[in-house]
């Protein structure tokens, strides 16, 4: 697979554009990410599904634009999908001819089923793990619906309901009631799924989701993987679609929203009102990164390997310069746990999380060797962007960000408590990595001590002196019940 692809996806609303760049077998970071407000299908749907000249000719004007930022990152492949708007439009072969010819530009267009399992797979990849959950991507066409279930992805489908769809057929015309019956008439199939975990896919539930964070004033600025309850989403979906243009401003919804946003909510309420859901997962990802993964993983059933996480894997390849540092300091900070948590009362899941923070320390020193801490605190907060909750990312990163200092201060962990374990927990993690990097202060080849630990004592057992490592221990600051000898 190239180094540098592109994935253009054409929408009903949107155009976008994705370029991501691989910096191993399965790692991978973004490049760039455009977006163009096409509206394709505006009053396609009020003229039999033909794509009207004006909407075609906004499309082409931006994805020739698309193909200019391509060029600059010079990538050597893209990928340019079409959904609901194309697939549904009789005039959809004078489009993709006149695409063809006047940029030479290939557009494959994507049935529904298809579109259901790339936003499905993109999920089932970049998201924590997902039990008994339904995606569901309202675009502005089509809505398309997968169980997702430990990767195992079933019941793809793809309904003709859409937020310009049912804006133009119902909305516009002020027949909600008819909408309601209209949408119901094609959820009858949920009636057999018992669902408990809706993921939300695409501009409705980002717009909501956004939106709901904003308003909890939550820690962590990132709506990928950011979870809440389903009666926040029932009680603001209510509030959209009571609200005037005024009423959704100040409920957080952007203006480019406005007209699309209560077609949208309302597919959602007449979803969660037929299925058992307790939890909303927003994900940042979707078809793009579907089709994306599609070509990266076409040789592995579209999964990573087991316990492969595309971006610790991306940080190390391109900001952890002391691998054989970073390894040492995971194989020790492991042990120490395993060692130790059972005195420390610290729960046995958390010793992924210390691992991969053990693993990451480093990142931060490749920026600036005086404010490493601070640095892969930062780096980690943005860069851990899959695969994780937002709760292990500040984990992982409060971790970093005190490493070989003091412990995790009152301030920090009041501004960040509702998604950092208990104070103790805290404090204990911190300081088993602590520890654990002073003990390799010396930087040795190769591990040159042992360890024992009983009764609340870490017995640090050379033949060397490990003079520097005696005196990093003695600065940490300490816990309770815990001491170290040589």
């Amino acid at each position: 697979m190239a180094k540098r692809v592109a994935v253009i996806d054409i929408g009903s609303n949107s155009a976008r554009l994705v370029v991501y760049e691989r910096t191993s077998r399965f790692a991978f970071h973004l490049l760039n990410e455009s977006k163009s407000r096409v509206r394709l299908s505006e009053h396609a749907y009020q003229n039999g599904g033909n794509l009207q000249e004006i909407p075609m000719q906004r499309t082409i004007d931006a994805l020739k634009d698309f193909l200019s930022v391509i060029d600059s990152y010079k990538a050597r492949k893209t990928l340019c999908v079409a959904t609901s708007a194309l697939r549904d439009a009789p005039n959809k072969k004078e489009f993709i001819q006149r695409v063809r010819k006047e940029l030479k530009l290939n557009i494959k267009v994507i049935n529904g089923e298809k579109e259901a399992y790339l936003g499905a797979i993109a999920c089932a990849n970049l998201l924590p793990r997902l039990y008994n959950a339904i995606s569901i991507d309202i675009g502005g066409g089509s809505t398309e619906i997968s169980i997702i279930d430990n990767k195992e992805i079933s019941h793809t489908c793809s309904l003709k309901l859409g937020t310009v769809r049912l804006k133009e057929l119902f909305f516009d015309k002020d027949k909600i009631d008819d909408a309601i019956e209209y949408i119901d008439s094609k959820l009858s199939f949920l009636d057999d799924l018992d669902a408990t975990t809706l993921v939300g896919i695409g501009g409705t539930i980002r717009a909501i989701s956004s939106a709901i964070l904003d308003k909890q004033e939550h820690p962590l600025n990132k709506l990928h993987a950011f979870s809440y309850s389903h009666k926040e989403l029932k009680n603001f979906i209510s509030k959209v679609l009571d609200a005037d243009e005024d009423e959704l401003n100040k409920l957080g919804i952007k203006k480019d929203r406005f007209d699309v946003i209560k077609p949208g909510a309302l597919i959602l309420q007449r979803i969660i009102k037929k299925l058992p859901i307790n939890k909303v997962i927003t994900s940042g990802v979707g078809v793009r990164e579907g089709v994306f993964l599609s070509d990266l993983l076409r040789n592995s059933k579209h999964r990573f390997p087991t316990h492969y996480n595309p971006s610790v894997r991306y940080i190390i390849d391109a900001h952890v310069a002391e691998k054989n540092f970073s390894n040492q300091l995971n194989s020790l900070t492991k042990k120490i746990f395993d060692l130790t948590y059972k005195h420390l009362d610290i729960q046995t899941h958390y010793r992924r999380e210390l691992s991969i923070a053990s693993k990451l320390y480093p990142s931060g020193n490749t920026i600036h060797f005086f404010s490493k801490n601070k640095h892969t605190y930062y780096l980690l907060q943005s860069a851990l962007e899959y695969g994780f909750t937002h709760e292990q990312i500040m984990l992982i990163s409060t971790l970093c960000k005190y490493a070989k200092k003091k412990l995790p201060s009152d301030t920090h962990t009041k501004q960040y408590e509702k998604l950092l374990p208990d104070t103790k927990t805290l404090h204990a993690l911190s300081y088993i990595l602590s520890v654990s990097i002073a003990l390799l202060t010396h930087r040795p080849r190769n591990i040159d001590f042992d360890l024992e630990f009983k009764d609340g004592e870490l017995k640090v057992i050379s033949e060397e002196t490990l003079r520097l490592s005696k005196e990093s221990v003695v600065k940490l600051e300490d816990i309770k019940d815990f001491k170290i000898t040589f």
